[in-house]
């Protein structure tokens, strides 16, 4: 039975990237020389994973180099080396390394194989060293580059041997006293629960890590096996008993079987080795007397199965084409068990197994680990799609409400009253759909300690990143699109606001410069704020700058925030010289206007020498806008409620036209256009006047203009429909949704529509 490995990339690949993220979340956590062990732990785990994976799939160099990272890291959480930061840095850059070489594989582009290889043999050079030192690159390529030519020889001897499991000799070797210590016998035996393969273990990558500590022999007990036609490929029906000589230690068995931490049962026990030497590892005896080869020849770890999906199903495939060649030729498919019995036993129970009932008592079925929390992994179409439906179910609705109002009668009442009903449920339904759709804030937030690290380290100051607010939840979409504004801010902070140690200590303040992401939620909105205590905007040096490059007149009087708003002009720096981090004005005015395009804002405040707090207020999400209903003529417009800052009606003298500025009104001590809407799309009004109709005082790039309308018609939340998919790009329109009566309304797109007006102004 052929399978297609193919199939199952897409959910390695991404599983691998989550896997990296954990990774380095929790190599950022490592204290430096006393390292949290399960820290460690995790580490190792996502590596061997990995590694795994990789080998199963084919994707040899990614195995090839998480083996060595592997080791590296099994060297650490043994304690055999100490984390230092030398170590730490290599293993972050590791990181880097394996998600390039990932996100290469699966785009199925070459990968920079020097960067691989000289970062690789760096991490041999510190195993080699213990991690002394940084070793140099010419007292270890000799050395290396034997031990690379063996391993191609060693491989080239044995073309036609089943591929090993994982390198035994290697990893023995490297265990402090394995020369001169007696090594002890571990037995051990496993029983799969029938929802191992279920949950996407993998019974051979626990050996494969178990043939990492030593010497293993499997025997496979096959009692349980039905025959062909009544197996389920999706159960595991089979127990093993395995021999493991290693002078290992009890924790580094139980890690084997971390991952299988709920499917298994398992009894582990240790006993001195014979004196006549160590077991041969080449084969394990499977029950019914067929032999499978567990080799443990060195330089071919990277052929080991990972505890994934796709190995399971291979496993299952594997034994289940044994069973169907023992029926065939008419042997039972079941096994001789090891009938060795230790005098003790110490059962080690994984996860939440239950101990075994002692005699008469009831069995209880065991419960799965996690089974409380469990989640799917869906498409973003698919969901896309859900929304879209309900939206339309929700103009629908709007629709029957609109005909119950008008509907008179005896059966008027009970349908209105039904109406009423399904509308509460609709806005249920519409809010549980919105929230399939919206992730924690931590899926952004998680690239922010790498960051702040690595700037800090490159620009010599020290720096403590506090979050907070991490589970907040917004939409998937606004998620993606915030990150950059946010990547931008953060990098703000660190070069221009944090000042460097001296600076610091000197202005009576910690070393340590302190940058607080935080994330909330106000009202419909969520607030994303970018804090830090540093220098502070220097508004003198600001407005100079201002001036000196004719942004603002020499007699001009600012107020502070818009001495602040200076700062999101284009090509807007204060920085003395350019590196490339800062100093060529690019960055600020790419976060206003991405955050203008997902309907937010951003607001600053300021203390020089106290620090700075950027605001940064978005919308949940960009498929439900609130909006305030405007009539013009026999037309109906959608402004966005985020963008109103007041209603009005104007008196005639109130009212001034401005040399290529058209009609303006005095507003707070500034005099802003009006937009005559009536003149933009092309309707007839009914007011005719200004005084006859409202001025709804709008904000879009920054600008403020009077939007002239004939009359307020009421706030409500609006389905938005997609103008570029349905017709295509308008300018000054952000979309269109359909209302209670069935007709169209435009949403209107405020920065647009004032860069509409200003041309027609200047024509």
């Amino acid at each position: 039975m052929d399978l297609d490995l193919a199939q199952f990339h897409d959910s390695f690949f991404e599983e691998s990237f989550e896997a990296l993220d954990s990774m380095e979340a929790a190599l950022l956590k490592l204290d430096v020389g006393a390292p949290d062990p399960e820290g460690v732990n995790t580490i190792f785990r996502v590596a061997h994973s990995i590694k795994g994976g990789a080998g199963m799939f084919g994707f040899t160099d990614v195995a090839s180099f998480t083996h060595t990272l592997e080791t590296l890291l099994d060297e650490l959480r043994s304690a055999r080396m100490q984390v230092t930061t030398y170590i730490s840095d290599q293993l972050l850059l590791s990181v880097d390394v394996l998600r390039a070489m990932m996100r290469s594989v699966q785009r199925k582009e070459p990968v920079n194989m020097q960067k691989v290889a000289d970062l690789q043999f760096d991490l041999e050079a510190i195993v080699a060293s213990k991690g002394a030192a940084a070793p140099s690159a010419s007292s270890a390529a000799k050395p290396v580059a034997v031990a690379a030519a063996a391993t191609e020889t060693a491989r080239a001897a044995a073309p036609n041997k089943t591929p090993v499991l994982a390198d035994t000799a290697a990893s023995t070797a490297a265990s402090p006293g394995a020369s001169d210590a007696r090594m002890g016998r571990w037995e051990i035996s496993f029983r799969a629960l029938p929802e191992l393969l279920l949950r996407g273990n993998d019974p051979l990558a626990i050996f494969a890590s178990l043939a990492e500590l030593g010497s293993l022999r499997a025997t496979v007990n096959m009692d349980a096996v039905p025959r062909v036609r009544a197996m389920d490929a999706e159960r595991c029906y089979l127990t093993w008993k395995l021999q493991l000589e290693s002078n290992c230690r009890r924790d580094q068995i139980d890690a084997a079987f971390d991952w299988a931490a709920g499917d298994c049962e398992v009894t582990v026990e240790r006993h001195e080795a014979a004196s006549s030497g160590a077991i041969e590892p080449s084969t394990a005896v499977a029950g019914n007397g067929a032999a499978v080869l567990l080799g443990t020849e060195g330089g071919a770890a990277a052929n080991a199965p990972a505890a994934s999906t796709i190995a399971a199903a291979a496993a299952v495939t594997a034994l289940a084409d044994a069973a169907a060649t023992a029926v065939g030729s008419g042997q039972a498919p079941s096994g001789r068990a090891n009938t060795e019995q230790p005098a003790t036993a110490t059962v080690t129970h994984i996860g939440n197994v239950a101990p075994a009932p002692a005699a008469g008592q009831p069995a209880e079925t065991p419960k799965a680990s996690g089974a409380e929390h469990s989640s799917i992994r869906v498409s973003i179409e698919k969901i896309d799609e859900l929304i879209n439906t309900v939206g339309e179910l929700v103009i629908t609705q709007a629709m029957l409400s609109e005909l119950g109002r008008r509907l008179e009668g005896p059966l008027g009442d009970p349908l209105r009253s039904g109406l009423s009903q399904l509308e509460r449920n609709m806005r249920e339904l519409q809010e549980s759909v919105m929230r399939v759709r919206m992730l924690p804030i931590s899926f952004t937030f998680s690239r922010f300690p790498r960051m702040v690290r690595d700037l800090a380290q490159r620009l010599g100051k020290q720096i403590e990143l506090k979050m907070t607010g991490e589970q907040t939840e917004l939409d998937k979409t606004v998620l993606e699109k915030i990150g950059d504004p946010l990547v931008h801010l953060v990098r703000n902070s660190i070069d221009h606001g944090i000042e460097a140690p001296s600076a610091r200590i000197a202005a009576g303040k910690s070393p340590i410069g302190t940058v607080h992401l935080d994330a909330c939620h106000r009202g419909g909105n969520i607030a994303v704020e970018i804090r830090d205590d540093g220098g502070g905007l220097d508004k003198t040096r600001i407005l100079a700058k201002a001036r000196a490059r004719g942004l603002v007149g020499a007699n001009d009087a600012l107020t502070d925030d818009q001495i602040h708003e200076l700062i999101f002009l284009p090509g807007f720096s204060t920085a003395e010289k350019t590196t490339d981090l800062s100093g060529r004005g690019v960055g600020m005015d790419v976060v206003r206007r991405n955050v203008k395009e997902l309907g937010g804002k951003i607001e600053i405040a300021s203390e020089l020498g106290k620090g700075s707090r950027f605001v940064i207020t978005l919308p949940l999400t960009l498929a439900i806008v609130d909006g305030q209903s405007v009539s013009v003529g026999t037309e109906t417009y959608i402004v966005p409620l985020t963008s109103i800052i007041e209603s009005l009606q104007l008196q005639p003298q109130h009212v001034s036209r401005l040399s290529g500025r058209g009609e303006v009104f005095s507003f707070r001590g500034d005099y802003l256009p009006i937009v005559r809407l009536h003149e933009m799309f092309g309707v007839q009004p009914r007011a005719q006047s200004l005084s006859d109709g409202l001025i709804v005082v709008a904000e879009g790039d920054g600008q403020r203009v009077g939007l002239f309308v004939d009359d307020l018609l009421g706030q409500q939340q609006v389905v938005i429909k997609s103008m570029e998919t349905n017709y295509g790009p308008i300018d000054g329109v952000a979309g269109a949704t359909i209302l209670g009566d069935g007709a169209v309304a435009l949403i209107l797109d405020l920065s647009g529509l004032i860069r509409v007006a200003s041309r027609r102004i200047a024509a």
